[in-house]
């Protein structure tokens, strides 16, 4: 098995949908600027009621491996 470095970092992504799309908004747009991310975690949930209307945000941790120089 090789060895794997990796960096993390924490992004937050939010939905009016639901946490899945909040995880997807979360992960694709770190995917944007990020190569190499293999996984992540879901550190916090937490919602927003707004006249009645739900808002779902999430925060992760993300992995992505770190390239060889």
């Amino acid at each position: 098995m090789p060895d794997h470095v990796y960096r993390i970092i924490e992004v937050a992504g939010s939905s009016d949908n639901s946490i899945e799309d909040a995880i997807q908004a979360a992960v694709g747009r770190a995917s944007r600027t990020l190569r190499g991310i293999s996984w992540f975690e879901v550190l916090q949930t937490r919602g927003q009621v707004e006249a009645g209307k739900l808002n779902y945000q999430v925060v992760l941790k993300v992995g992505f491996t770190l390239e060889e120089p």
